[in-house]
């Protein structure tokens, strides 16, 4: 007998509906004639209005709008081997590939840097693109408890032996938990376990380390982290991502790996909007340090609960889904967006508010968010 998987699917999809929303100059968004503050984007240097990477991206489009071939085509110009010389340098890595989007990096370099026969370890909370570029290399999967590394240190003495290859895979700051992978103790479990160690540092990049290169490069652990995925979508506000690593595992990458091969490459005016960024977040160190202070005002001043860390990214972790959506629900009748998180995003009896801190949100924003917050939580 079929079993009727559309049903459950359908099911699903009543549930969660695509909101159609403008964005407006000042960060806020307007939704069916109202206008909310934006407390669900990832937009958290205010990027993505930046005039100086908007100009760069128009002055590119005078080319052409697109690039209509992969890069092992006639898609790889000019642009893409500087903006991936900018990344080498960015990130402290010898060598650099421009991906389409973090899921595809992901995705990508996972399937082709491990296989059968080989093994990863990977935290259990890490991203959905973690975990299905796993399941797709066909490698053994054992995730640890979460930022647990003797829990991942009794899995590796219990099964690295029996594997050819071994892969650890981690996030830096969580995206939905805003925390932050132990990673010093990470890289010294790898070295000792001969593993290699790969570093979404997709909510780091931009924000932490020297220059915002991310948390490798603030805890001096570059060298120590074998392949660095990172993201322009996110505090650098324009599109893609890209990979930092060795020499050798790029090589391997342009020659193997499905999700770059087979992929058109991303528009120059993108690509020259990236560089941009790279060199507004270099110059322009206030603004990280101005968002991480606006993070720390609001976690010393809200007497809410939230998981601990020192990121832009706050979740109120609620528990039951119903309540989530309904307090959801209440504070955007008060002006403020705040998509609800639910499984499958995040484990069962976990459904939270996450909060997403940008510099668009000045402290008397955030008074008056806190105020509503405090109220209609209870």
């Amino acid at each position: 007998m079929i079993k009727n998987t559309f049903l459950r699917t359908e099911t699903i999809l009543e549930k969660r509906k695509l909101s159609e929303i403008f964005f407006l100059e000042n960060g806020n968004i307007l939704h069916k004639g109202k206008e909310y503050v934006n407390f669900s984007s990832n937009d958290y240097l205010a990027f993505s209005s930046e005039p100086s990477i908007k100009d760069a991206m128009n002055k590119a489009l005078h080319t052409r709008a697109g690039t209509t071939s992969s890069r092992l085509m006639t898609g790889s110009t000019s642009h893409h081997h500087l903006l991936e010389d900018r990344i080498v340098e960015f990130k402290n890595k010898p060598a650099a590939l421009v991906f389409n989007s973090g899921y595809q990096a992901n995705l990508g370099v996972i399937s082709t840097l491990v296989g059968r026969g080989d093994c990863v370890f990977s935290d259990r909370i890490d991203h959905a693109s973690i975990v299905d570029g796993i399941k797709l290399s066909g490698a053994r999967c054992f995730r640890f408890r979460h930022n647990d590394t003797e829990h991942l240190e009794s899995l590796l003495t219990k099964y690295r032996k029996s594997f050819k290859n071994a892969l650890i895979v981690t996030e830096s700051i969580f995206s939905m938990d805003g925390d932050e992978a132990p990673l010093e103790d990470i890289a010294r479990i790898k070295n000792e376990y001969n593993c290699r160690l790969m570093l979404d540092d997709a909510h780091a990049t931009g924000i932490f380390g020297p220059e915002g290169s991310g948390i490798a490069g603030e805890l001096g652990l570059s060298d120590q982290v074998d392949i660095i995925m990172g993201t322009f979508s996110k505090a650098l506000g324009v599109f893609g991502s890209y990979i930092a690593t060795s020499r050798e595992i790029k090589e391997l990458l342009i020659n193997r790996c499905r999700s770059f091969i087979y992929s058109t490459a991303l528009p120059v005016s993108i690509i020259s909007g990236c560089m941009a960024a790279i060199d507004l977040v270099r110059d322009q160190p206030q603004r990280r340090k101005d968002l991480l202070s606006k993070a720390s005002y609001f976690r010393k001043t809200a007497k809410i609960d939230t998981i601990h860390g020192r990121s832009q990214i706050i979740p109120i972790i609620v528990g039951d889904e119903e309540r989530t959506l309904f307090l959801s629900e209440a504070l955007k009748e008060r002006g403020w967006w705040v998509t609800p998180i639910r499984p499958p995003t995040v484990p069962p009896g976990t459904s939270r508010l996450r909060v997403s801190i940008t510099l668009h949100h000045s402290i008397d924003t955030l008074n008056s968010f806190i105020d509503d917050l405090e109220d209609v939580c209870g």
